[in-house]
């Protein structure tokens, strides 16, 4: 396994000591046994923890690389349509390799992740003069947010080349047996992929949900897979990394820090981030419990949230994802005027300034009291990146368990959706329709 590095800097601050964390690993024992053997609940949900190994294998790799490379020959953009984890995990993966000022070839596009007005009327604007196809991916087929941009965008599509043609340009990620979606996939003739019933949304980046955008995007699935079951054969005993993070990430929880900061020093992780973000809001966020996920891109938001971090309420705590090499190098040139006074730092490296900046920064956090986590990985790479989903899903599994919480079910999100339904008269829903508009 490629370098991966955990450690843990200044849990004193927080109350607690090494050994404070320490004391937690019969509980984080259990926790991870929970997860592995699927005795806890949620344990419907636990598909995810083989898919680098066993689910996922060679023949299913081969079929999504033989469907991409269709779309990858026939497509300008191909545009993925999904919502939470449908999209976040993907997303993820191509803007961390991709050039961050050029597209895929074919250009990726997401949609179905929002109720905007003008973004898809902006996107089919965009679409309009290119060939295009879709990956459309949803179990049900009816989720509200995708379920209108595929309408939207399958119509355009079948304008633009036929229903035939489009027919060839679409692929469907969808339930094995039922729902709208298969239905449709049938009739239609769609390619298919299936999402098993037992991996959720959230969990679903080394499934065909993740796997066949990446792989249209040019990127190296087989990597990504072999970074994640790397990981997987190194957590799978007790005293492994995945842990160790959620050991003291509870630890840290128990005595007042709520609040957990993701810090990465690399404009292409943001949307990593974001996955995280998914990832542990929605599964620990229960029961009125739970650590609150952020996120902060370095150094750019030190001149926003910096100040907060530094000074502000001591209920946080930050993760740092540290990159060690970068893929490219600038060499910071000499100016005989020197007027920016930047010629203290003239030959060096762009990454060598930002690695001061992390270090410095890191440095002023701990002396203003806020505990850091450091994760180091060897460079944004496929295998790296399946490495850092692959901890940081089974840790989150791990920290559920031990924060009490059903790490693999959303009640919650179903709470909105319950009124929207009621607020747009949906059949079926007569009875909270008329009780909705009464308390408006």
């Amino acid at each position: 396994m490629e370098t991966f590095e955990l450690n843990i800097t200044n849990a004193a601050t927080a109350g607690i000591s090494l050994a404070d964390i320490e004391k937690l690993q019969p509980e984080a024992d259990r926790a991870l046994q929970t997860v592995l053997e699927a005795t806890g609940a949620g344990n419907d949900f636990l598909g995810w923890v083989n898919l680098p190994t066993e689910t996922i294998n060679s023949d299913l790799v081969n079929k999504i690389t033989s469907v991409a490379n269709v779309l990858r020959a026939e497509c300008q953009a191909v545009v993925c349509i999904g919502i939470g984890g449908s999209y976040l995990g993907a997303k993820a993966v191509i803007e961390a390799l991709k050039n961050q000022f050029a597209p895929t070839t074919p250009e990726i596009l997401f949609a179905g992740h929002n109720i905007g007005e003008d973004y898809l009327a902006e996107l089919m604007d965009y679409l309009a003069d290119k060939r295009f196809g879709i990956i459309v991916i949803s179990k049900s087929g009816t989720t509200t947010e995708p379920a209108i941009a595929f309408r939207l965008l399958r119509n355009l599509l079948e304008q633009k080349v036929g229903r035939e043609e489009a027919a060839k340009l679409t692929v469907a990620v969808t339930d094995a047996k039922r729902g709208a979606l298969r239905s449709l996939a049938t009739d239609e003739g769609y390619a298919t992929f299936v999402i098993d019933d037992n991996v959720g949304g959230r969990f679903s980046v080394l499934s065909p949900v993740g796997l066949l955008p990446i792989a249209v995007a040019g990127f190296n699935i087989r990597a990504l897979l072999q970074g994640a079951a790397d990981m997987q054969a190194a957590c799978a005993k007790p005293g492994n990394p995945a842990q160790l993070y959620a050991m003291t990430r509870n630890a840290l929880y128990r005595n007042g820090k709520k609040t957990e900061i993701l810090v990465n020093y690399n404009p292409k992780l943001h949307f990593f981030a974001e996955w995280w973000k998914q990832l542990y809001g929605e599964s620990e966020g229960k029961d009125h419990k739970g650590i609150f996920p952020a996120a902060v891109d370095n150094s750019t938001d030190l001149h926003s949230m910096g100040q907060w971090i530094q000074d502000g309420e001591r209920t946080i705590f930050e993760t740092v994802i540290s990159v060690e090499q970068q893929q490219r190098s600038v060499i910071i040139p000499n100016d005989p005027q020197n007027l920016d006074g930047l010629n203290f730092i003239a030959g060096k490296s762009v990454d060598h300034v930002n690695k001061m900046a992390e270090i410095g920064t890191r440095l002023a956090h701990i002396d203003g009291g806020v505990p850091n986590l450091r994760i180091a990985i060897s460079e944004i790479s496929e295998y790296n990146l399946g490495q850092l989903i692959y901890f940081f899903e089974i840790a989150c599994g791990i920290s559920g368990y031990m924060l009490g919480v059903n790490p693999f079910n959303q009640p919650g999100v179903e709470d909105y959706k319950r009124n929207m339904f009621a607020l747009l008269a949906k059949p079926g829903y007569e009875a909270e329709t008329a009780a909705i508009q009464g308390r408006l």
